[in-house]
C-alpha cells in the first residue's frame, strides 16, 4: 500500500469513490461534481482543495479530499477533511487510518492547529475508529449550512435605496 498525493489521471476514480461514498451516505443521487471540475479544484491555476490517494497494486482503493481552515483563536491554520473513503474489499488493511496519519503528518510538520471533520450520527463503525485514533467529538457544536433556496434567497443582492 502507498499513501500519495491525488494526481490529475487520478480524478476520474476520486469522482467515483466520491458516487460510492454518496451511495454509502444514502444521497446516492446528490453528486453534482464532474471530472473537469474536480480536476479544475484539485489542479487549476488556484487549487483550493488538495487530495491524496491509498494505491494498492497500483489500483487507487481510497481517498482523502481536504482543505485548509483557520482558527481565529490559535491564529494558525488547520486541515478540514471533506471525504475520506476507502473501498468496501479494500477495507480493514489500514489504509484509512494511513491517509489519516498523512494528513495529521501534513499538520504537524505545517504547525497547523488540527485537523477535524463532519461523521453522520448514524455511522457508528466510522464513530468507533475515529475514536480508536484519539479523535474527539465536538458535542457542543452544530453544523448549520445554507443551501438551495434558502441560500439563493438571503445571498440575492439587496436592492439599493431600501432599508437596510
Amino acid at each position: 500500500m502507498q499513501i500519495r498525493p491525488a494526481r490529475k489521471e487520478d480524478v476520474p476514480v476520486i469522482l467515483e469513490l466520491i458516487h460510492d461514498l454518496a451511495i454509502y451516505e444514502k444521497e446516492p443521487h446528490a453528486v453534482k461534481n464532474t471530472v473537469e471540475a474536480l480536476e479544475e479544484n484539485l489542479f487549476g491555476p488556484h487549487p483550493a482543495i488538495f487530495a491524496h490517494v491509498a494505491v494498492e497494486q497500483g489500483q487507487v482503493q481510497g481517498f482523502a479530499l481536504w482543505f485548509l481552515n483557520y482558527s481565529t483563536w490559535e491564529g494558525v491554520h488547520g486541515i478540514y477533511l471533506e471525504d475520506l473513503y476507502v473501498r468496501p474489499e479494500a477495507r480493514g488493511k489500514g489504509m484509512g487510518k494511513a491517509l489519516l496519519r498523512t494528513l495529521a503528518g501534513i499538520a504537524v510538520e505545517r504547525g497547523y492547529a488540527r485537523v477535524e471533520w463532519c461523521v453522520l450520527n448514524w455511522n457508528e463503525p466510522s464513530i468507533r475508529f475515529y475514536k480508536s485514533l484519539g479523535a474527539v467529538p465536538q458535542d457542543e457544536w452544530t453544523t448549520f449550512r445554507l443551501t438551495g433556496d434558502a441560500l439563493s434567497s438571503f445571498g440575492s443582492p439587496v436592492v439599493s435605496g431600501g432599508a437596510a
